[in-house]
């Protein structure tokens, strides 16, 4: 099938068609005298700056809106990024949220600061949800809101064609990591950034029932105005249920209701790599990795409900900010409408995450890969076609040479969107951290895993002896990745002074196992907190506890 899509409808027909819109009433601001964000004032030529976003909350504020704001962490720069609870009736304290029964949903956006539609949306959101006159879902939940978790990249503006080469404006844009250099969505595990521990801490805190994290695309043409993730790791409880029941009802509602086509998030991939963009035929559509780096999938492993939005980079700026506004208004929408059915299911979701006290334990899958059993879908396809002169460009965003035809084609290939274990172990019943390692204490401790001193006892473990190291042959965030291969036997003896443990059931065993067990493939050791230790026929310094202490 192929179809030429119609030119594209006016940011403010698109942002109509979103719930909640302002309304006049006697104890509220009028339309007029109610805050605007740069984007909007600029008519989407602008984004807003750091100053921006806090000028634009405090206004809220000042206006009588049903917010609390603190400090979610200060970042290398020293600038503060806002953390925004909203709720009718308004809450200033996790007691008081609590108190209301509600979901609690927690909404991030500007991880990566040149994406900037997500924060544009949820500011805009805010307004217009804290002064409507009729319901929105600040009357069914609490909703607590990062608009710009980024604040050192957002403001080192540079040009679009400098700082995100492949997307359609604004014309200067912030850039992709923090003040530190560290792009703060592969610092999950290793949390080296304040802002990536000021945002466990708020996990931890809130323990939100739904998390959205929102960015924008970075490479193929295809005819979807947003694509989505669920947490990808086969081991988040909750994935199955946010990929086969609830992403597929919001993609029915933003065609239905906002005329927004969207498909689960991927790029088209080929055997060499991501496919050429002039190529007229696709090879697959294949999603990005699975591991706990990745704010989406870290957070599916507490056994809540976790959404990647990516809105499409080659839109207009004014439709990215639009599709981002509905997806996000009808997400939380379902959990407003659905909450006893939506906490249940998190409810069951964390309950998965711990040991069971009795029965076999499950299988988690603690290495894993692309399904090998890919689904086979029609995937929309943009036709470019390359100019006569190569070093042309003919639209921001795309590169010289090429030119957008505006014809898309349905097409059907494998569409690799899921992952399988390919080494499964049961659940654990603890870890033994032999030694002193005041890092991995660190790293527990921002983690909210519990941990106790092993004291001089003497204990049945299972230890992992190492036969191979292998090391990144490149750089990556600061590290070379690390990963071992070996074999694990049984052995009997003390622990050295300064070791601690891990018991069940006092945390998430979940993620304790895959942060600490030397078999992940996303872990502590492989962002190098274990090296001094690793070598070929040593055993490494986590062991399993074989018979934990209830």
């Amino acid at each position: 099938m192929t179809r030429r899509i119609a030119p594209f409808a006016s940011a403010a027909l698109l942002l109509a068609a979103c719930s909640g819109a302002a309304t006049n009433s006697a104890s509220s601001p009028s339309p007029a005298a109610l805050p605007r964000t740069r984007a909007e004032r600029t008519d989407y030529k602008e984004t807003s700056s750091h100053a921006d976003v806090m000028a634009f909350i405090d206004s809220l504020k000042t206006l009588g809106a049903p917010i609390s704001v603190s400090e979610l962490a200060k970042s290398p720069m020293g600038k503060s990024v806002p953390l925004v609870v909203a709720a009718r009736p308004r809450v200033s304290t996790v007691a008081e949220a609590r108190a209301l029964g509600r979901p609690i949903v927690y909404v991030q956006a500007n991880i990566h600061a040149g994406e900037v539609e997500g924060k544009e949306a949820v500011l805009a959101l805010l307004r217009d949800w804290s002064f409507s006159k009729g319901p929105t879902v600040l009357d069914s939940l609490v909703v607590v809101l990062v608009p710009i978790y980024n604040t050192d990249g957002n403001d080192k503006l540079a040009p679009q064609a400098r700082n995100r080469g492949a997307q359609q404006g604004p014309e200067m844009i912030g850039e992709r990591p923090n003040g530190a250099g560290l792009d703060l969505n592969r610092d999950y595990v290793k949390v080296e950034a304040p802002e990536t521990m000021g945002s466990l801490k708020a996990f931890a805190a809130w323990t939100p029932d739904l998390f959205m994290d929102l960015h924008t695309t970075n490479g193929s043409y295809h005819g979807y105005a947003l694509t989505y993730s669920p947490s990808l790791h086969p081991a988040a409880p909750l994935a199955p249920f946010t990929a086969d029941t609830l992403l597929p009802e919001i993609r029915r509602r933003m065609q239905a209701k906002h005329g927004f086509e969207t498909f689960p998030y991927g790029n088209f991939t080929g055997a060499n790599g991501r496919e050429s963009l002039a190529a007229e035929t696709k090879s697959g559509w294949v999603t990005y990795e699975h591991k706990p780096r990745y704010g989406t999938n870290y957070f599916g492993l507490s056994g809540g409900v976790s959404i990647l939005s990516e809105a499409y980079s080659h839109d207009p700026f004014d439709r990215r900010v639009a599709s981002t506004r509905a997806f996000v208004q009808e997400v939380l929408s379902y959990v407003a409408a659905n909450p006893a059915a939506v906490r249940a299911r998190v409810k069951v979701g964390r309950q998965a995450t711990v040991l069971p006290e009795r029965g076999v334990a499950p299988m988690v899958p603690v290495q894993s890969r692309f399904t090998s059993r890919a689904d086979t879908q029609p995937v929309i396809v943009e036709r470019l076609e390359r100019v006569a002169d190569s070093t042309a460009l003919t639209q921001p965003g795309v590169p010289r040479g090429l030119r957008r035809t505006g014809q898309f084609t349905a097409q059907r290939m494998p569409v690799v969107d899921r992952f399988e274990g390919v080494v499964n172990r049961p659940l654990q019943g603890g870890y033994l951290v032999e030694g002193d390692w005041p890092r991995v204490r660190e790293l527990l401790t921002a983690h909210g895993i519990p941990f106790q001193p092993a004291g001089d006892t003497e204990r049945a473990v299972n230890e992992f002896v190492v036969d191979t190291v292998i090391a990144s042959g490149r750089p990556f965030q600061g590290h070379r990745e690390v990963a071992v291969r070996g074999q694990w036997r049984a052995v009997t003896r003390r622990a050295p002074a300064g070791s601690i443990v891990v018991m069940p059931r006092s945390g998430n065993d979940l993620l304790a196992m895959l942060l600490l067990d030397p078999e992940s493939d996303d872990g502590y050791l492989t962002w190098n907190v274990f090296d001094s230790a690793l070598a070929k026929g040593k055993a490494a310094p986590v062991v399993r506890l074989s018979s934990p202490t209830r």
